[in-house]
């Protein structure tokens, strides 16, 4: 069942020390989005978040970063949701993926948090039916090494394959609006 996209949230954590860590991943993809479609971030103290407005397509899509750290993300996310009159099922949340290697990006509907507790709060808000771009970040290899991995800048090469996915990703954003998750997903999974 496919259903109009009409807000997206990026995840991450608010400081300047986190800004270019790999766990902002989803910061990095709605301000890129922001840059490309000409919105402009502004903080929203009745939600907590920094949120703009782009039209996609012809279409109104807001964009949202919560600033309540990233296990706390669903509040906000909920607060637009619920504001706008928005549905839960045309959200979008963008995230870090640590079960994908770097220069791999999925999109996909629902499904379960996976240890990630920025999805595991939204699930908490919104249910599990919303939609996820998986940016992946790779793994450090020993799970007690995930969350210094997430929280601290990746190489150069990582960096720059996660930019690279997050391009990709803005490219099939106007098709997800358009023709719905099978198409974007087709075209995004078939550039790996």
């Amino acid at each position: 069942m496919s259903h109009s996209l009409n807000i997206i949230a990026g995840l991450g954590n608010p400081e300047e020390k986190y800004e270019r860590t790999l766990h902002n991943a989803g910061f990095w993809f709605v301000n890129a989005l922001a840059r490309k479609f000409g919105g402009h971030f502004r903080f929203e103290k009745k939600f907590d978040a920094e949120c703009c407005r782009i039209k996609l397509h012809g279409e109104d899509i807001w964009l949202v970063k919560p600033q309540s750290y990233m296990n706390l993300s669903g509040g906000p996310i909920r607060g637009v949701i619920d504001y706008y009159r928005l549905e839960v099922a045309g959200l979008l949340v963008a995230h870090d993926e640590i079960d994908l290697p770097p220069g791999t990006t999925r999109l996909k509907q629902g499904g379960g948090h996976g240890g990630h507790n920025g999805l595991r709060d939204i699930i908490n808000h919104c249910g599990p039916e919303f939609m996820r771009l998986r940016l992946g970040v790779g793994h450090p290899g020993e799970k007690s090494q995930v969350t210094n991995h997430v929280l601290k800048r990746g190489g150069a090469d990582v960096e720059a394959a996660v930019e690279k996915n997050i391009d990709e990703a803005i490219d099939v954003m106007p098709l997800l609006v358009e023709d719905g998750l099978n198409a974007a997903q087709k075209k995004l999974h078939t550039r790996d």
